[in-house]
């Protein structure tokens, strides 16, 4: 197995500007600040960037999870609600499971960076395993976050969690492992049950 990607960027598409420039402008930042730990490996995969029209997309995304040291999530209401979202979550949590035969984990694989809180709280599957980033205060008054010194603190938080993960599997792979058989698992349920509605009488 080779890793080519330090870490694989999953997230919920968006149409308007909030969404896609707070994606940009950490993808931006982390590239900036994960550069010198890599060799001549992709500080991130990130499918807007990597992925063509005529790839087999499951193919394509299940060899770049397996091919990524560890995962960032960027977490909205709308991540939980998409299947493909919750999907690549989950198998991330597969190769966690796989890793732990091969190396004791500084933290888990998956870091959670919060963008939009849900209005119910956030999911014990964000909540629960241990560290997530809050970015729920950006704005597009925000500015670079590569250079705003209220945001630099997370930045490196997720850099460091992402080189440790990164020099652990370097160090820990099984030559053999082979990334072409690896595969998305189904899409999970949804994260949280919804209330059937009540109507007053």
């Amino acid at each position: 197995m080779t890793i080519r990607h330090g870490c694989f960027f999953s997230y919920a598409h968006g149409q308007h500007a909030y969404m896609s420039k707070f994606k940009d402008d950490l993808v931006d930042a982390l590239k900036c600040y994960l550069e010198p730990h890599f060799d001549n490996e992709e500080e991130l995969f990130v499918d807007s960037e990597q992925l063509g029209g005529g790839d087999d997309l499951d193919e394509k995304i299940a060899r770049a999870l397996c091919e990524s040291a560890c995962m960032v999530a960027i977490y909205t209401p709308k991540y939980e609600a998409h299947g493909y979202t919750r999907r690549e979550f989950a198998a991330m949590q597969l190769l966690e499971r796989e890793r732990k035969q091969w190396y004791t984990l500084p933290s888990h694989l998956i870091i959670p960076v919060i963008m939009t809180r849900h209005p119910s709280g956030l999911p014990p599957q964000i909540a629960g395993p241990g560290m997530y980033v809050d970015f729920s205060r950006y704005t597009l008054a925000s500015g670079d976050l590569k250079t705003n010194p209220d945001f630099l603190p997370d930045i490196e938080k997720i850099v460091h969690r992402i080189a440790e993960h990164y020099h652990c599997l370097k160090r820990s792979t099984p030559p053999e492992h082979d990334c072409g058989r690896f595969v998305l698992p189904e899409i999970p349920p949804e994260w949280r049950v919804i209330p059937p509605p009540h109507f007053p009488r």
